[in-house]
């Protein structure tokens, strides 16, 4: 995320916030249920460079979170619970679903513990290639790459382009503008391919990234013991469905589900969809998810849960605890559903 719309965005939610709004606005804009959406946990980063930095939040903040969530008088459930209980028009009582995508370590080692102290269900989307050790984290590479080098040449729109790298500021829009240009390319091939050719080029081995940062099967079969654990889908190769044929889509949700289940010894009912936004998974995957017999499937498209969104299980909001806001006033805006409301423009549904 650029660092304006970074801005822009804690900009607006102070504005809700020291207008008192949220107050007003939650019981018409929180839904029935949220589900949050983290991805890693871990203690905080000295460096100035963090450009995936949205992506973590601290241990701390995760306990904020949970005790907020508490203070709300909210049900912290499985994701068995929470389709249970939309399936049976049960809301009688608000509710929240914890999930985390990827399969990294630090969950295990951060946010595990965190979670046992409030005796809170969550769920870990896991795909078989990062917990096989032989997945590509391009996003990451990327950040490493950038904060090595002083000037990155990359072939772009047909010719070679060079990003001064030499301060912070430079290498944060090297990267918002490298990553852009990435996520628009053809096929995941295409960016594997071309951030493994940059990190060689400056001697950076991008092979380990998957095996240092997250969990193995023979981790994930004893984290998975716990009864707060719940292992979802999140494909083979964390692959952008929208640009795979139907085949390859379903190839790619179908056997990492078969991984886990055969790895780890048991069902698969959830998935997510790796990146999740409109430009990585449409109508087209969630009828194959649905097709696949899977429960729930959650994207990153920003919102709450609503009675309506019972017709659309596989196709289901998350609220992302990003970590550039990680601020506890802020956090009461966010649970308010307001941001997710005017992001929306007032739609209780976005399932197309």
């Amino acid at each position: 995320m650029s660092q304006l719309r970074s801005n822009i965005v804690r900009a607006g939610l102070e504005a809700l916030y020291f207008s008192g709004a949220h107050h007003l606005l939650r019981p018409l804009l929180a839904g029935v249920g949220t589900i949050f959406m983290l991805h890693r946990v871990r203690p905080v980063r000295k460096d100035a460079f963090q450009p995936n930095s949205h992506l973590e939040i601290t241990p701390d903040f995760l306990r904020a979170v949970l005790a907020h969530v508490r203070e709300l008088d909210v049900d912290i459930v499985t994701l068995d619970e929470m389709h249970r209980r939309m399936r049976e028009r049960n809301f009688a009582r608000r509710f929240a679903c914890f999930t985390f995508d990827d399969g990294y370590r630090d969950n295990r080692d951060f946010a595990l513990p965190v979670m046992r102290d409030f005796s809170a269900p969550f769920t870990i989307y896991v795909p078989s290639d990062f917990a096989s050790g032989t997945g590509k984290l391009w996003w990451v590479a990327l950040e490493r790459l950038i904060a090595k080098v002083d000037f990155l040449d990359v072939p772009m729109h047909g010719a070679q382009m060079r990003f001064d790298c030499r301060d912070t500021a430079a290498k944060r829009e090297a990267f918002v503008t490298v990553h852009d240009w990435l996520r628009a390319l053809p096929a995941d091939t295409d960016v594997n391919r071309t951030v493994s050719d940059l990190c060689r080029r400056h001697g950076l081995d991008d092979g380990p990234i998957a095996r240092e940062l997250c969990m193995s099967w023979q981790e994930l079969q004893t984290f998975a013991v716990d009864p707060l654990v719940t292992i979802g889908g999140h494909t083979l190769s964390h692959c952008n469905l929208a640009k795979c044929t139907s085949d390859l889509a379903e190839r790619e949700i179908a056997a990492n589900r078969a991984d886990i289940e055969a790895k780890l010894d048991r069902p698969v009912a959830h998935f997510a969809y790796p990146y999740g936004d409109k430009a990585a998974a449409g109508t087209r995957d969630f009828a194959i998810v649905r097709k696949l017999g899977f429960r729930t499937a959650v994207t990153t498209r920003p919102g709450m849960l609503f009675p309506e969104n019972a017709e659309h299980m596989t196709a289901l909001p998350r609220l992302s605890l990003n970590g550039n806001y990680q601020d506890e006033r802020l956090l009461k805006v966010l649970t308010s559903g307001a941001p997710t409301a005017v992001w929306n423009g007032f739609r209780r549904i976005d399932a197309a």
